[in-house]
């Protein structure tokens, strides 16, 4: 599709609503967690997350904290305010944190992930969810696929369980046949496959660039580092061949990087593909069938026609996805994230692309 500079901020409201890729939620205290887990796990901390790369200053919004003194992003009546009035949310696809891929104890790893989905089921897909706007994602520890593939049989079906969810940070690129269980059960019941940047070089995980970065902003730089060699990892084991009819979502990592990598990989398969028979057509190719990408963060270059640009070079008309990452700091407004985009790409965008992707 070509795009053309188009100001749609006079027209009227627009008939459709916005499905957010990427809302963050939180347990309201650890026993919410804990009260899922087998008794010979009580012991364990239930806390994890960014162990040699926390944030230097702030992570969630200043505005984000509930009137009602609940933690960030755990007040169900806050949240709906904050996110899904302000700026007319249809469906909000949930992405909760287990911090469980990092851990080297397998079988306590498996545990947790699958008790922060019951947590998740028993609240914000269950109690705070009367009208099904919210839509949730199967944590899964990804150090055991065969684990992982029964938590996916475990909730597959559920009406609001939408995709299943992993993080960036790995032992191996996840073209490796290690996962084929994960996609197997992700294949079979329809549910797309998401990850979500972020434990890269945490625990067991092995860093994506060279070493180890010394500061955040590298660490948190170098995050599309991994994504790349996740996906090309993917596209040249033959990940989709193997599985026609997954799907990928790719959540948090930037999009800029996507065109200059297909561009690269086209090139060298042109060159190498007696290497890789079992792929069927150009690596780009198989990207919109099976892969889409989330907006935030967004690289906004200084002039609007250089993101346009970059949106037609990467497809966004039928890969790309709104997400508002709320309620971190770097939070994208719907009202702002896409100022001035043509009609029909800002609906595939905001609305059409996961109604599509995640049957809504």
């Amino acid at each position: 599709m070509q795009i053309e500079t188009e100001d749609v901020s006079i027209k009227p409201k627009s008939s459709y609503g916005i499905i957010d890729c990427d809302v963050h939620v939180s347990p309201q205290n650890q026993e919410e967690i804990r009260k899922h887990l087998d008794p010979k796990w009580h012991w364990r901390p239930l806390v994890g997350g960014r162990d040699l790369f926390a944030h230097p200053t702030y992570v969630n919004r200043t505005d984000a904290v509930p009137p009602s003194g609940l933690p960030v992003s755990s007040d169900p009546d806050f949240l709906r305010k904050q996110l899904i009035d302000e700026y007319g949310i249809t469906h909000a696809i949930l992405l909760h944190r287990s911090f469980s891929n990092p851990l080297p104890f397998v079988e306590f790893a498996t545990a947790k992930a699958s008790a922060f989905n019951n947590w998740l089921e028993e609240t914000w897909l269950g109690a705070y969810n009367a009208d099904g706007v919210f839509k949730g994602s199967i944590q899964i520890s990804h150090q055991d696929p065969a684990a992982s593939a029964r938590e996916i049989e475990r909730w597959a079906g559920h009406p609001h369980f939408v995709q299943v969810l992993s993080d960036s940070g790995a032992r191996a690129p996840y073209g490796n046949r290690m996962y084929d269980p994960i996609f197997e059960a992700c294949q079979k019941h329809d549910l797309p496959f998401a990850t979500h940047v972020g434990t890269d070089g945490m625990g067991i995980n092995l860093q994506a660039s060279i070493g180890y970065p010394t500061h955040y902003i590298e660490w948190s730089t170098a995050h599309c580092i991994g994504y790349q060699t996740h996906l090309v990892s993917m596209l040249i084991e033959g990940v989709f061949e193997r599985f026609p009819r997954l799907r990928v979502v790719l959540v948090e990592g930037g999009i800029s990087w996507m065109p200059a990598l297909l561009w690269r990989l086209d090139t060298l398969y042109a060159r190498y593909r007696a290497e890789v028979p079992w792929l069927k057509r150009k690596p780009s190719e198989y990207i919109r069938d099976h892969v889409r990408i989330t907006s935030q963060p967004l690289e906004r270059p200084d002039q609007d026609k250089h993101l346009l640009k970059m949106l037609d070079w990467m497809d966004a008309e039928h890969i790309l996805m709104f997400s508002s990452d709320y309620p971190h700091w770097d939070f994208d407004s719907p009202k702002h994230a896409f100022p001035k985009i043509p009609e029909q790409l800002k609906r595939r965008i905001y609305f059409e692309n996961a109604k599509e992707l995640y049957k809504l």
